[in-house]
């Protein structure tokens, strides 16, 4: 990705992190830093969609749900994504997700894919 384009910031908790599925969904791994998203905890879900299911190997994957505890608190890692990248993630992710803006431990504001 060039210095010049547009980034996005994606906290990603789950199986955007694979690399099978970084490279199938975006044609590249992604370069990623640590954060914390405080306010939520994980819940497991099942999903229905084969193509994420198989991409990914998992039946079952991560879902945020917001709590709004300080004490509720999602490791994760920040993508750095071009805005067509971001869009392909939009893609990737089922019905059972939404995209939100959140901000995060650092103070770095980020999208999060949320139940």
């Amino acid at each position: 990705m060039s210095s010049t384009a547009t980034t996005e910031r994606l906290f990603s908790y789950g199986t955007l992190l694979l690399p099978q599925v970084q490279l199938d969904v975006f044609g590249r791994r992604v370069e990623s830093t640590d954060d914390v998203l405080t306010g939520y905890h994980v819940q497991q879900a099942d999903i229905e969609d084969t193509r994420v299911v198989t991409l990914s190997g998992l039946a079952t994957h991560p879902v945020l749900r917001r709590t709004g505890s300080r004490s509720d608190k999602v490791t994760g890692q920040v993508l750095e994504l071009t805005l067509d990248e971001l869009d392909a993630a939009d893609e990737y992710e089922v019905s059972l997700y939404t995209r939100v803006a959140v901000v995060l431990q650092s103070g770095r504001d980020a999208w999060v894919y949320v139940g």
